[in-house]
């Protein structure tokens, strides 16, 4: 893995963007060996005086790429979501959705996207003012839905989430420009340390890890039951966690992470009979609307990767 350094007395906040966005500053599946490149982008976009987020809170957040909240919706909207996924379990006809996936081996319900546009209940959870507001304190921008998803791991059968950067996915397939998007995960089940909690490497976003394989077309219908491509290599992953850690945020239902796009993480299978099940809202700001997929193919259907409805929240 190369040194990663920046210039003396620069900080992340305070570099630039460098390039035009059409430029594709993170080339990524192109090589035939790994490679590991400076971030060109900020990571806190914002100030203190944007938003409920204080001095301390942004420092953290661009030091290790990623925020932890006990609690932040309230208990009825909770329960109301818990609900809500509970009869999506038992509806037949999500298995017809194109937006279900499901485990490749057990068949069992692995993940449902574009929640936010099932019903009232999800949209509440997905555009709940307290979310956003952090959103687009962190970005510094208005903020829209680029994706949201409900990840069911269940009990005996959730399959592991291999370690991965959102963005590199997002860059290649779907052309999200800059590194100016978040993801905020909303537990609707305790997450422990046993039923296979989101894994993050603390600071590994001040990093892109360029892959290797070409993208084949529809991709995405395999990536998502399970991801070989566009995962960092062993290597890289070796030196980067040996050097930075893992972290696993835990807490019991309602509690809420934020994470950076570019954060690498990552999921174990889930062996106990606690299901692990929690929304995931993508904020993206609205000055890094989505270009042509940097990989050349055709871009992922909506309901992945939203490039039709930029709505403000």
């Amino acid at each position: 893995m190369s040194e990663i350094s920046l210039k003396p007395g620069q900080s992340q906040r305070e570099s630039k963007l460098l390039d035009s966005p059409a430029v594709d500053r993170y080339p990524s599946r192109l090589s035939l060996s790994p490679e590991v490149f400076n971030r060109q982008d900020p990571v806190v976009y914002g100030r203190a005086s944007d938003g409920p987020l204080d001095s301390d809170s942004l420092d953290l957040y661009e030091e290790n790429g990623f925020l932890h909240f006990d609690a932040v919706l309230e208990p009825s909207l909770l329960a109301d979501a818990v609900q809500a996924l509970e009869c999506l379990r038992h509806d037949s006809s999500v298995r017809q959705w194109p937006q279900s996936v499901f485990e490749p081996e057990s068949n069992q319900l692995r993940s449902i996207f574009a929640v936010h546009q099932l019903n009232d209940v999800m949209r509440q959870v997905c555009h709940h003012p307290k979310l956003v507001a952090m959103a687009q304190q962190l970005l510094g921008s208005d903020v829209y839905v680029h994706q949201s998803r409900i990840n069911d791991k269940s009990g005996f059968g959730g399959q592991p989430f291999y370690w991965h950067s959102d963005f590199e996915t997002w860059h290649v397939e779907d052309g999200m420009p800059a590194m100016r998007a978040v993801s905020c995960s909303i537990a609707l089940t305790p997450n422990t340390p046993y039923n296979g909690p989101l894994m993050l490497v603390p600071g590994s976003h001040h990093r892109f890890i360029a892959c290797v394989g070409q993208t084949p077309e529809d991709h995405y219908k395999q990536s998502l039951r399970r991801q070989d491509l566009g995962v960092p290599d062993p290597e890289s992953l070796t030196e980067l966690i040996g050097a930075l850690g893992v972290m696993a945020p835990t807490g019991l239902a309602g509690s809420v992470t934020f994470f950076e796009c570019n954060t690498v993480h990552g999921s174990n299978s889930n062996i106990t009979p606690f299901p692990r099940s929690n929304i995931f809202v993508v904020y993206n700001s609205l000055e890094n609307k989505l270009l042509t997929p940097f990989c050349g193919l055709a871009p992922r259907p909506n309901f992945i990767a939203e490039r039709e409805q930029y709505l403000s929240l």
